[in-house]
């Protein structure tokens, strides 16, 4: 066939959407572990609705896979969409706001009939002109007949129908050069187990692929380049897959036994399914009643010796609160991992905010301080639950891991880490000689951490609980003074921590006058749109924080340093005022979004813009 053109783009956002039954999430996943192996940059973002399954057809049942393909570095996946993949009308609908003027938008014909615009409230029969998209490049095929007439001879119109997807998938491999040879590998491992469906689906990929090539469209094709890499292995990971990494590799370097005591809930529940698998590498899962079971289990594995995990959300978080503050008066070590979701209450399960950080800092009675600490891409998320790990491991403490839903889900490029980069891991145990007139709050004098004793080493028999102690004996104490005393001494724990940790880092232009702030999973919508204020010709500062309590040390330099500085957060301004506690006379400026989406780097640049020029 001939096409009009072949771009050949730097970066390319493909978006997947359907009904929450299509396998939109299958495909995009496929499509790109397909281009990462391939050599390309990837982002993903996997938009789930809150319904578990919405009437069929409808505008709250649509399911999206969206990716950003590139062959140089990408840090978002993307704002607006270069190929959409709109398997009924409500797909397509529920996506037009995000379509370029000249995208490709590939749909399902046989889905597009009259009660199918119906149901997605369309009022006439051109949907097209209805959304105002006559400017878009349209492949219209019927995707559902051809699966039926592909697999007739070998499959129902059950099976027929559950490969729509695959088709598409083959389609969009044809739009985008790829080789199917290559998704039939990876199908061949999906569907392993399932031989009459791999035959299903590696007939109607194939077929949705020579489609591509029969008709004769004239849409642009893509070309996308492969990316110089650094040499090792890579896979394509998400951020709860890597957070269940980064425990399981800070447990090697403590030598220490992982356990992870928890309860499902949306979207942290993968976290604990991945270590539930890894039986192999000595990781014990225990998945209790509730949430307070969860982290109740995992303080007694830690007191046992144990490096000792929780993941949870929101609404979890608060149920584990008292919890949490057990672990702070008895400074045991101990991991709580929170994928942030929009709230409160239920709120919206399956979308993403960073509206927890409030919550992870104060949400216990009492002085009750504890590290927290936020990840900033799924890659990130690995380095994160390790420098979790070590710092709850050695000094003693309650780490809060603070992920959330867009990292927790999306997935990106990531290169298998050398072990040997990383550092030790050194609980502060307890030694030989220290036996004689040892008590369980005997600290070191230079960072206040009590000295660990595990249940069983002869002549360290102890006791520690919820009620507060003395200082020297560790017996139960209600005296004020020692109280003060006890209060102070866990703070100034919590507060020399920051000497553990590295210094914060500043991007960008050194004279700008305006410095953009940010925190956790927005780090990639931040970077691209700081990025692309700099190729505007404009100068701006970029700093993003991953420890959040305590402050890395040079934190209040960075921030009187600038004319104007710009937190930015998915929330209404929980880190700015955080700084605004911890500096005095600093008085930020705010930019909040709370839709339980990612932000919109063409909305980021344009307020980070007015700012610089006023």
């Amino acid at each position: 066939m001939q096409n009009t053109k072949v771009k050949e783009p730097e970066r390319v956002v493909i978006r997947f959407s359907g009904d929450s039954g299509d396998g939109m999430q299958l495909v995009g996943t496929l499509f790109s572990n397909l281009s990462a192996e391939l050599g390309n940059e990837i982002i993903t973002f996997p938009d789930y609705p809150a319904e578990i399954r919405a009437p069929h057809g409808t505008l709250s049942g649509v399911s999206g896979f969206q990716v950003q393909v590139g062959a140089k570095k990408v840090h978002t996946p993307g704002d607006q969409t270069d190929v959409l993949v709109a398997m009924n009308p409500a797909a397509l609908s529920v996506n037009a706001r995000f379509l370029k003027s000249d995208s490709v938008v590939i749909i399902d014909t046989d889905s597009f009939q009259k009660s199918d615009l119906e149901r997605a409230l369309f009022k006439t029969e051109d949907p097209f002109s209805e959304l105002g998209l006559g400017s878009v490049q349209v492949v219209a095929a019927p995707i559902t007949q051809m699966c039926k007439d592909c697999l007739a001879d070998m499959a129902d119109n059950k099976q027929a129908l559950r490969s729509r997807n695959i088709f598409a998938l083959g389609l969009v491999c044809w739009l985008f050069n790829r080789p199917v040879s290559m998704v039939e590998k990876l199908l061949k491992e999906k569907f392993k187990k399932k031989p009459a469906a791999l035959e299903a689906n590696l007939l109607v990929l194939q077929a949705g692929f020579n489609y591509g090539h029969n008709i004769h469209a004239t849409v642009s094709t893509y070309r996308i380049e492969s990316t110089t890499q650094k040499k090792g292995f890579y896979t394509d990971i998400n951020g709860n897959k890597a957070t269940a990494y980064g425990l399981i590799a800070a447990a090697e370097k403590a030598g220490l036994p992982l356990f992870l005591g928890s309860y499902p809930i949306t979207p942290a529940t993968d976290i604990m399914q991945e270590l539930a698998a890894r039986k192999e590498l000595g990781v014990k899962v225990m998945q209790t009643e509730d949430e307070i079971a969860g982290i109740c289990t995992a303080i007694g594995a830690s007191f046992a010796g144990h490096l000792a995990a929780t993941s949870t959300s929101g609404p979890g978080l608060a149920l584990k609160s008292e919890a949490i503050g057990l672990a702070v008066i008895a400074e045991i070590p101990l991991v709580v991992i929170d994928v942030q979701r929009a709230g409160p209450s239920t709120g919206m399960p399956t979308k993403s905010e960073q509206t927890d950080l409030m919550q992870a800092l104060y949400g216990r009675n009492g002085e009750s301080p504890a590290v927290v600490i936020a990840a900033s891409s799924p890659t990130d998320c690995f380095d994160s639950a390790f420098w979790a790990s070590k710092l709850a491991l050695e000094h003693m403490t309650p780490v809060i891991l603070l992920t959330d839903g867009y990292i927790a889900n999306g997935s990106s490029a990531w290169r298998i880490p050398d072990m040997e980069e990383y550092p030790e891991i050194k609980p502060p145990y307890v030694t030989e000689e220290m036996q004689q007139g040892w008590t369980p709050y005997q600290r070191n004098s230079e960072n206040d951490v009590r000295y660990w004793a595990i249940p069983g080493m002869e002549g360290f028999q102890h006791r520690i609980g919820g009620l507060e102690k003395e200082y020297t004996t560790a017996v139960i104490s209600t005296d004020p003074d020692n109280h003060q005393k006890m209060v102070q001494t866990r703070q100034d724990k919590i507060d020399k921590v920051a000497n553990y940790i590295p210094l914060q880092e500043v991007f960008g232009d050194e004279d700008a006058r305006v410095l953009v702030v940010g925190w956790g999973g927005t780090f990639g919508h931040l970077a691209e749109a700081v990025e692309d204020i700099q190729k505007a010709g404009k100068k701006v500062a970029f700093t993003h924080f991953r420890f959040i309590n305590p402050l890395p040390k040079n934190t209040e330099e960075i921030m009187k340093k600038y004319p104007k500085v710009m937190v930015v957060e998915q929330n209404l301004g929980q880190f700015a005022n955080h700084l605004r506690s911890r500096i005095g006379g600093f008085n930020p400026y705010q930019f909040n979004r709370v839709k339980g989406q990612p932000f919109i780097v063409a909305r980021l640049v344009e307020e980070i813009i007015k700012l610089i020029e006023e």
